[in-house]
């Protein structure tokens, strides 16, 4: 009785003990979070697909400094894109709204395919409206120097002009600190920097050079890996000469551009090292869709970008935070590009309530309730590639797509299910096998579309099958 008792009593002390480091690690992270006056260096890549990174298992392709990132903090396994092509997963990340409720569901201008057999709703073509508070805005409103050096893509095209609406300098980054590129032509010289990866990250080292002693905010954009696809030949033979070159899942040109940016996230990193600010500098690592399946097999994701399968919407995501968030983490918790807006506002002390997405803060501190168990897709769009508009929800493991055109028009085919935790291909349909989910996420889903306002399709009384291919009326 008495050995049992000192082992009781000792258990006990060994509880108390426990309680009181949590305690004192989470009075530390919490006084950290809000004392510190953090950096951010956002790092968003154009396109690239959820299995093109090294921390995915990837071999072919050579990310070392992206993994970097990743094994310095919290990489996220089910992490999202709001939105399967660019603009309306920018705009969401700008905002914290999803791009259901902000009527930026295709890239900015869009198509409207007007002989197809449904109607395209007519989206918001003339960008980013001015009355969102943006994430910069945020940070400027918090006496942050804002920089973006990139592809901006919320404005009605892909110029900028100091001082216009809808262009950076509008939406709270700072005159003198922006450069928006474009994507190269086909036919670019291909040793002349085609996609600005060099001119990018050299725009970046010197922004955050000038502004080392201050709070900044440098948004990095790069154009990679969007097509045309162009890199230096060398760089290229090198990809070419690789094992498993010739399979449909690596592409040696992508492997060349992928390295070429992560060279220059590596320069980034490496320079907030000599500056001695990078234990005070937050990294995020985000792509805003999937890839391309024509250009790059998007396995063991079915489809690629412009499509709602997995492959359109599934991203890498990877955020360094030192000190706070705890290295090496491998989450499966599902988040997307609506969450990034109201997590900085909570960091600020700000509310982040009242917006679509939600803040991570609880996983990054590993403190608190993450508790979502729902996303949802809306796509009301034809895309130049042939794919068909659809919308989606993912609810725990499980996730149901509902095609637009069969649902209108009453055909076959109208969802589809998959429990993703075991069919991460989307190869096995579950809609026949269990109607009670079907009926469930499809309300769910449905409901979701009517409380944000999402813009719907309808069946279009100027079908012409002749001219269903056409993206633009005819003059």
């Amino acid at each position: 009785m008495k050995k049992r008792d000192e082992h009781r009593n000792q258990a006990i002390s060994n509880l108390r003990k426990f309680l009181i480091l949590g305690l004192l690690v989470y009075s530390l992270n919490a006084c950290r979070v809000e004392e510190e006056d953090w950096n951010l260096v956002f790092i968003l890549v154009d396109d690239l697909g959820w299995n093109q990174v090294g921390y995915h298992g990837n071999q072919f392709y050579e990310t070392p400094n992206i993994d970097k990132i990743a094994a310095g903090g919290i990489y996220f396994s089910d992490a999202y894109a709001a939105a399967n092509v660019c603009s309306p997963t920018r705009a969401s990340l700008m905002t914290g709204y999803n791009p259901a409720r902000l009527h930026i569901t295709d890239y900015i201008p869009g198509s409207p395919y007007p002989y197809q057999k449904l109607t395209t709703p007519q989206q918001l073509t003339t960008g980013l409206p001015l009355e969102y508070e943006t994430l910069a805005e945020m940070f400027q409103d918090e006496g942050y120097i804002n920089g973006h050096f990139g592809k901006w893509h919320l404005n009605k095209d892909k110029k900028y002009e100091g001082g216009r609406p809808g262009d950076p300098e509008s939406q709270g980054f700072h005159k003198d600190e922006i450069l928006t590129t474009v994507k190269p032509k086909a036919d670019t010289d291909p040793y002349s920097d085609p996609h600005h990866s060099q001119e990018i990250t050299a725009r970046s080292l010197d922004f955050i050079k000038r502004h080392k002693d201050e709070k900044f905010f440098c948004y990095v954009a790069y154009h990679a890996v969007h097509r045309p696809l162009i890199e230096e030949p060398d760089l290229v033979a090198k990809y070419e000469a690789k094992e498993g070159a010739d399979l449909d899942v690596n592409n040696p040109i992508m492997g060349a551009m992928i390295e070429r940016m992560d060279t220059g996230i590596g320069q980034i990193l490496t320079l907030l090292e000599d500056l001695e600010i990078d234990d005070k500098t937050i990294i995020v690592f985000y792509s805003d869709n999937g890839g391309l399946e024509f250009l790059q097999d998007q396995a063991p994701l079915r489809g690629g970008k412009a499509t709602i399968w997995e492959g359109g919407i599934r991203v890498p995501l990877a955020i360094n935070w030192p000190g706070v968030v705890a290295e090496n983490q491998d989450s499966r918790a599902l988040v997307t590009s609506d969450d990034f807006f109201p997590t900085f506002a909570e960091i600020f002390g700000r509310s982040s309530e009242g917006y679509d997405g939600v803040s991570l803060l609880p996983l990054l501190t590993g403190e608190g309730d993450f508790d979502r168990e729902t996303l949802y897709f809306h796509y009301p769009h034809y895309h130049h590639l042939g794919y068909r508009p659809a919308s989606a929800v993912r609810m725990g493991d499980y996730k149901l797509i509902e095609w637009y055109e069969q649902s209108l028009l009453k055909e076959n085919g109208e969802v589809s299910l998959f429990n993703l935790r075991k069919d991460i291909g989307e190869s096995n349909d579950l809609s026949a096998e269990m109607p009670e989910k079907v009926k469930e996420m499809r309300s769910t889903l449905h409901a979701w579309r009517k409380a944000i306002d999402a813009q719907e399709m309808s069946v279009n009384p100027n079908y012409d099958p002749e001219r269903a291919s056409l993206r633009f009326p005819e003059e």
